[in-house]
């Protein structure tokens, strides 16, 4: 960062510009297992709109990379400055900015978190769905067109955000969408915003769909003697047409985790965890359906519950499973995978990679949202140990060309951000990502934004 762009960013900004080395270090490492990549050279705290455009606008007269930075939890490296250059936190606007209950809509600024959301709800019938499991940052959530547990039901990122306003690469603020539940005016720009990891510009608010409160929720647990039998059981479930909320798998060395992290005692054996909505009659029919689906299969201790104390216990056990890992494994780091394929071919793909981790040895774990074909290996490396990485990096890269073959993607939920950019080169094909690339030109022709993240400029 050239002096006189620090300079000028102190002198707007204050004590809300930092180059202190533990506050830089804070945002230059985030839950992805790249562990010796350089601290921004800066950092920028900023409050509202004007902040972020007036940041951007200073970056970008001295060519300084701009990377966005809300919670810290990306798991693909989308947070690390490694092209140096300022990290711009969005964490502090955390406004709710505009509920419209009888629309079923909220504005919110990029740094209130999802549970935050929920909580402004409180007493207005309605929640927002989306739950990726950390208590992500909706403006990170938009990045990496998040998804999660939910998704099965209620859809992605992409199917709930409405409206986004977005400061651009030179500075400039626009909006995207509007209040209204469909348009077909113009080119779709929320959509080509969600997902885009900072790489296009940095939102600054978010209108998101929301959806009414289930009259009834009920969660339920089942056993497997093995991953295949709950893999097909899944499959069952959604290819029955049963409106399944939430529809899990945890593998043995997940639920061995959890029991010890959570102070569990479930069955140490593959298992669903699922969650049905709806009215009370319709919940217990999702559930005596979805016993009889597991039953077919091997399916044993088959209990539900509608107990709000039960629920969130099991959830949160379930949310907590990757620190469960972190913890089990201290001064590991996680290589996290993230494919999805059609869920006719799920069994296909999973059930190879299973074996395949087996046999290596390495420590790992798998859950999944099996409902939607989604799921995640979580492979336990030491940072230090080369081995280790070459395993890792070996099994992820045989599954992903695996879920390739059947349809599948390299990237249900995370981003591609450093970690899976030559995957999204064989998904995609030289055609798209040049395509991509020009996406990226016009918007960001200084290459500013969030720069060495989907693929090198």
């Amino acid at each position: 960062m050239p002096d006189e762009c620090l300079a000028a960013l102190r002198a707007r900004f204050g004590d809300r510009c930092s180059t202190v080395l533990s506050v830089r270090e804070q945002h230059g490492r985030d839950e992805s297992p790249f562990t010796h990549v350089p601290p921004p050279a800066a950092v920028v705290f900023a409050e509202s709109t004007q902040d972020v455009a007036d940041a951007v606008r200073l970056a970008s007269a001295s060519r300084v990379p701009v990377i966005p930075y809300g919670a810290g939890s990306s798991l693909e490296g989308h947070l690390l400055a490694v092209h140096g250059g300022l990290s711009l936190d969005v964490s502090r606007m955390a406004r709710i900015v505009a509920t419209h209950a009888e629309d079923m809509t909220i504005t919110v600024q990029p740094g209130v978190t999802r549970t935050a959301v929920n909580r402004a709800l409180e007493g207005k019938g309605l929640f927002f769905p989306v739950d990726p499991g950390a208590d992500a940052s909706l403006g990170g959530m938009c990045a990496t067109r998040a998804s999660g547990t939910n998704a099965v039901r209620y859809g992605t990122m992409r199917d709930n955000v409405l409206a986004l306003e977005v400061v651009t690469a030179g500075g400039d603020v626009i909006r995207t969408g509007t209040r209204a539940r469909k348009s077909s005016a113009g080119y779709d720009l929320t959509r080509l915003m969600i997902g885009s990891e900072g790489t296009l510009g940095v939102i600054t608010e978010i209108t998101l769909r929301l959806h009414p409160l289930p009259e009834s929720v009920a969660a339920a647990t089942c056993s497997f003697a093995g991953i295949a039998p709950a893999v097909r059981t899944a499959m069952a479930i959604i290819q029955a047409g049963i409106p399944i909320a939430r529809c899990e798998l945890i593998d043995t060395h997940t639920v061995r985790m959890v029991n010890a992290h959570s102070r569990l005692t479930l069955p140490e054996q593959p298992m669903l965890l699922m969650e049905f909505h709806g009215s009370a009659t319709d919940v217990a029919d999702q559930a005596r359906l979805t016993e009889a689906l597991a039953l077919e299969q091997g399916g044993e201790a088959f209990a539900w519950t509608t107990t709000p104390e039960e629920r969130t216990r099991l959830w949160t056990a379930r949310h907590n499973a990757y620190f469960a890992a972190v913890h089990a494994y201290p001064g590991r780091r996680i290589i996290s995978t993230d494919t999805c394929v059609p869920i006719s071919r799920l069994a296909d793909c999973l059930l190879g990679s299973a074996a395949e981790a087996e046999a290596t040895g390495l420590p790992h774990y798998l859950l999944g949202h099996v409902g939607d074909g989604n799921f995640h290996f979580g492979y336990v490396i030491d940072p230090e140990n080369t081995d280790d990485w070459r395993v890792a990096e070996a099994l992820n890269q045989t599954l992903v060309r695996r879920a390739l073959a059947l349809g599948g993607t390299c990237s249900g939920e995370h981003g591609i951000g450093l970690h899976k950019m030559r995957f999204l080169v064989e998904e995609a094909g030289d055609g798209a990502i040049a395509m991509m690339r020009a996406i990226k030109q016009a918007l960001d022709p200084l290459g500013i934004m969030n720069p060495g993240k989907i693929f090198e400029i």
